[in-house]
């Protein structure tokens, strides 16, 4: 049995080796990457939704380095500490990307002989085929954070890591006492890139927010510093954030220019409980 859910009729997946059926009929083809494409046609909104190709490439190339490591690190202790005793945690990864987090939470939870069933969406199915080609843990499905294919409570453990937040969804598929896990950049992180970018760079907004059907717990705040030591790394991780979709090119010029630089990298990590 699958994860996931038909995305037509809420009615259970079973996954084949070529595809996932339910019930009623529906069937959803896996793809030759490995991963399910459970995003209706009614609900994409442009022919290939999501991160493109080079905004995947750049993520992969500085994730795979470390850079964030830390971040995963803190990630995979909170989910260690929530799980608990139990046996076989269910974890879903909302915005999963390439998986990097994903597996790391999977490998942590996998730990002192638990055997956790884990999935991913994304709606890039670009990002969704890298992660499959890398990672052979778990389960991946092209589908809209909107409206996850998951079924009511299914999932012990959520983790959103810098992506698109539906609250309402979330408190459907978590189910009570389960742990949501929301990843948020501090309000100087990136901040000396941004100096290079801009003329006058301004810092993010910060604010812990409440979110029906969870009571927030605590956010765990990280802080350090980054030396990137070249020009391909420095362009792999602005090639990665929202900036690269807005920057004037005179900015992305000077950025280009570097060949070294030290930056803040800031993050909290907001926990809350499903009540």
């Amino acid at each position: 049995m699958s994860f996931f859910c038909c995305p037509l009729c809420r009615g259970p997946l079973t996954a084949g080796e070529h595809t996932y059926t339910c019930p009623s009929g529906h069937s959803f083809d896996r793809s030759a990457a490995g991963y399910v494409h459970l995003l209706p046609a009614n609900r994409k909104h442009s022919k290939n939704p999501g991160d493109d190709k080079a905004m995947v490439a750049a993520r992969s190339a500085f994730l795979d380095k470390g850079y964030y490591a830390p971040l995963r690190e803190t990630l995979c202790a909170l989910a260690e500490r929530d799980a608990g005793d139990l046996p076989a945690p269910a974890l879903l990864d909302s915005g999963c990307g390439e998986w990097y987090y994903t597996l790391g939470l999977a490998q942590a939870l996998a730990k002192g002989g638990r055997s956790p069933r884990v999935a991913g969406v994304d709606i890039s199915k670009i990002a969704l085929r890298r992660a499959a080609r890398r990672v052979k843990e778990g389960e991946f499905a092209v589908a809209s954070v909107y409206h996850l294919p998951v079924a009511d409570g299914a999932a012990d453990l959520l983790a959103n890591v810098f992506s698109p937040l539906c609250p309402e969804e979330f408190a459907r598929v978590v189910r009570p006492g389960g742990h949501f896990y929301y990843a948020v950049p501090s309000a100087r992180h990136l901040w000396e890139m941004k100096e290079v970018l801009y003329p006058r760079p301004y810092e993010n907004g910060v604010r812990r927010e409440d979110y029906p059907g969870f009571r927030w717990l605590e956010a765990v705040p990280l802080r350090y510093r980054v030396h990137l030591a070249c020009s391909e790394d420095i362009m792999a991780l602005f090639g990665m954030t929202p900036y690269a979709w807005k920057t004037p090119r005179e900015g992305v010029e000077r950025l280009a220019g570097l060949e070294e630089l030290d930056v803040e990298a800031g993050f909290d990590v907001h926990v809350y409980r499903r009540v």
